[in-house]
């Protein structure tokens, strides 16, 4: 397998940017997913990588090799479509094996890495079958099998599971992850969903607008996101936000919200003028008596183990999420307290998350 390098790439369509000057490695070996909202450039980039689109500028490397304007055929990556792409008129075994007969692979090769495959992906029971009697599961696998079967330098997965129902997407989450774990794969996965994104990568690389946002961990991602639009697309539910009044010096380690001080890891950027927007997970709020912000709950969701609370308060609706021995009342008073070493804040005009005593956010 190999490594991809991304040197400022960035692909204009007339006036319309749709990637803008991007830069990242994919490792060895590692499962690498791109997430980020429609049309925010993710499958743009992940189509430059494949040379079914060629770059306006930058360059793309594959184990080193510049391929930037080699055509897809002559860079040894195994692509999966959305829409599976199968060839109708072909059974299973002819689908799975079409790549390397197509390279002339010899016919008792042929057989043996297809029903390897076949077996790695459990369908080796349908390779008779046509793929248009399957269901969309197993002509996913089917797709899967013919990207796998060509032992190709790296695998480009573009929201491969987009068309199946969400209890068979969970469950093919987790059959992904564990086939990339077992083939040894260089994989780069396209999505808009964060829970398949948070379920499977070891890096996520958050894209908006034609630009790369962030690279890192889900758990760095969840814990430090690098900018308000990270922060508030990352979660389920997303962050809560409060605005802060006043600005403060270097060192700071509280925020004025609605007359109230906020404590927050301290802060190592001075701000000089109000605003600031403070950043607050459901998980890291607290149900008191008395507490730094006092509010109304608003509506109770339970779910199992927990319960997702929300509560109007005058800083605006924050949603809390607390154990299911919580008891609250439909417009019952309550105070909130904050975790105040979770808390992040972020510049009111850039977005950006100010730097404090947590660990800097991880920007790729």
């Amino acid at each position: 397998m190999a490594e991809i390098r991304i040197e400022n790439l960035h692909k204009a369509f007339d006036n319309f940017v749709a990637v803008r000057e991007s830069s990242f490695t994919v490792r060895d070996g590692e499962f690498f997913v791109m997430l980020g909202p429609s049309g925010c450039g993710k499958t743009t980039t992940l189509r430059m990588i494949a040379g079914l689109e060629m770059p306006t500028a930058g360059r793309i490397y594959l184990d080193g090799e510049d391929v930037t304007y080699k055509r897809g055929g002559e860079r040894d990556i195994a692509f999966v479509f959305q829409l599976f792409a199968l060839y109708p008129h072909m059974n299973v075994r002819q689908n799975i094996s079409f790549p390397l007969r197509m390279e002339g692979v010899g016919r008792r090769e042929v057989r043996a890495r297809t029903e390897e495959v076949a077996a790695m992906l459990q369908i080796d029971h349908l390779l008779k079958r046509p793929v248009n009697g399957l269901s969309s599961g197993d002509r996913q696998r089917v797709a899967l099998g013919r990207a796998i079967v060509r032992r190709a330098k790296a695998f480009l997965l573009d929201e491969p599971l987009g068309a199946l129902d969400a209890e068979f997407r969970d469950l093919m989450c987790e059959e992904l992850r564990a086939l990339h774990d077992r083939v040894g794969a260089t994989s780069v996965y396209v999505t808009h969903d964060q829970v398949e994104a948070m379920s499977m990568a070891d890096r996520i690389c958050v894209m908006n607008k034609g630009e790369v946002l962030q690279i890192g961990s889900p758990s760095e991602i969840y814990a430090r996101p690098a900018t308000r639009f990270v922060a508030g697309f990352i979660g389920t539910p997303s962050m809560n936000f409060l605005t802060g009044q006043g600005g403060f010096d270097a060192g700071a380690s509280a925020i004025r919200v609605n007359g109230s001080a906020i404590a927050v890891p301290r802060l190592r950027e001075p701000l000089d003028h109000g605003g600031a927007i403070i950043g607050v997970r459901p998980e890291h709020i607290s149900i008191a008596g008395e507490g730094a912000l006092k509010g109304e709950v608003f509506a109770v969701e339970y779910m199992g183990s927990r319960q997702l609370i929300t509560v109007d308060t005058d800083a605006g609706r924050l949603r809390v999420r607390a154990p299911n021995t919580t008891r609250v009342d439909f417009g019952e008073t309550v105070g909130l307290n904050f975790d105040s070493q979770r808390l992040v804040v972020f510049h009111p005009e850039t977005g950006r998350a100010l730097a404090s005593d947590l660990s800097e956010p991880a920007h790729g």
